[in-house]
């Protein structure tokens, strides 16, 4: 008679113990602003930015005869590892993505993403077609081809990698990698975001990202992402440290996920290798993508607590247009101007300026506008959407 209650009390003692360490971290201190992670977008942008512009100098029709290589060989000696940017943003990506959509709808985090991703990328796409079709005497040898109106309304959707089409411009690659991460991580939204189903999250997706490169199904690869998911996963497991504090099962998530990003970084490296001509250190690949957890890990621990920076959110908002735009387009206008006799610095200098100058203007006249009025129609969309699946649901008259 008393061996049912004495079974049931370690499950409803771990119950009430989980439940006592929720409300714990829902009752901290609401911490400040992460201004910090804004400067590290803004950093991870120009770290790609200067890849494409400075190491990457092998572009047909660009560069007149003298190229940043022989004008500035510490800088492009620098840049060469530049690239290694991506996998700062990815690490940021889980983390923010996360911290984002914590208490959210299913609903409400599909808004956030549209909301966030599309109207930028809409403008990238629409300057970027402009400017390579119209100034195509400046722009990369090849960079015009089969770039026509089928290409273009495909990459509207941010699908094209899937759909077998071109990317207006190559940087594009990267939000298809973020698409999947958004798919995946939309599965623990639905069932409601816990501390334990986004830790559960964590160790599936490295299993199956383990497992996928061996299994030969190349639906499982293309999901599983075995090159990046260590930094989303990490990323995820850093934001868990931040709100509810650090333990030895988060320390272990972000750890393993290092090692993983680790062993990943020759697979990774070859496409850089092909474009650049020369040979990579993975000692220094290395060292970057751990000074890129790092950065984040110290963020989440409190550590940039004290970068209270406001002109930081300017920075973190210029970052995404400006990642949108500065290849193609950058590559035209360095071409441009090194035909109207500027030197490789200036050309690079009045570059970099008014990439930034068209990244706010695409963030202040196309970003905002359009955020606001689509978050308004989705948002709309999806009560309605709501209301009409509660009216029909089962029991009701």
């Amino acid at each position: 008679m008393t061996s049912a209650p004495l079974l049931t009390k370690p499950s409803l003692l771990r119950r009430r113990s989980a439940g006592r360490a929720a409300t714990a971290a829902e009752r901290r201190p609401k911490r400040p602003r992460l201004y910090a992670l804004d400067g590290m977008r803004l950093f991870a942008a120009l770290s790609v930015l200067s890849f494409h512009w400075t190491a990457y100098v092998g572009i047909g029709g660009v560069w007149q005869g003298v190229t940043p290589k022989q004008v500035l060989p510490l800088v492009n000696r620098m840049a060469a590892y530049g690239w290694l940017g991506v996998e700062l943003f990815f690490v940021i990506s889980g983390f923010v993505i996360c911290m984002s959509c914590w208490g959210k709808r299913p609903g409400e985090f599909f808004v956030s993403r549209v909301v966030r991703l599309y109207p930028a990328y809409w403008a990238g796409i629409a300057l970027t077609s402009l400017v390579v079709l119209n100034l195509k005497q400046f722009a990369r040898s090849g960079a015009g081809d089969g770039l026509d109106a089928k290409t273009i309304l495909g990459n509207l959707t941010m699908l094209q990698t899937p759909l077998g089409m071109r990317h207006v411009d190559g940087v594009y690659w990267t939000l298809w990698v973020e698409m999947r991460f958004y798919l995946l991580f939309a599965i623990v939204v639905a069932t409601g975001l816990t501390y334990r189903k986004v830790v559960a999250f964590c160790g599936i997706w490295t299993v199956f990202a383990v497992l996928a490169p061996q299994a030969g199904i190349p639906l499982l690869t293309t999901m599983a992402m075995p090159n990046e998911s260590p930094f989303f996963i990490a990323g995820v497991g850093m934001f868990l440290i931040y709100k509810f504090g650090q333990n030895l099962l988060l320390w272990g998530i972000v750890g393993f996920s290092w090692i993983l990003a680790l062993t990943r970084l020759d697979a990774i490296k070859d496409t850089y290798v092909n474009v650049l001509g020369h040979p990579l250190s993975w000692n220094v690949m290395a060292a970057a993508v751990t000074m890129a957890f790092a950065l984040v890990l110290g963020a989440a621990l409190g550590l940039f607590d004290w970068v209270q920076w406001k002109w930081l959110t300017v920075a973190g908002a210029l970052t995404y247009p400006l990642y949108l735009i500065h290849q193609e387009i950058g590559w035209t206008l360095i071409h441009f101007l090194l035909t109207k006799h500027f030197g490789v610095k200036a050309a690079l200098g009045t570059a970099l300026v008014t990439v930034l100058l068209a990244a706010w203007l695409i963030h202040r006249l196309v970003e905002r506008p359009l955020s606001k009025v689509l978050k308004t129609a989705l948002d709309r969309s999806m009560s309605t959407l709501r209301s009409v699946s509660d009216e029909s649901a089962p029991g009701k008259p």
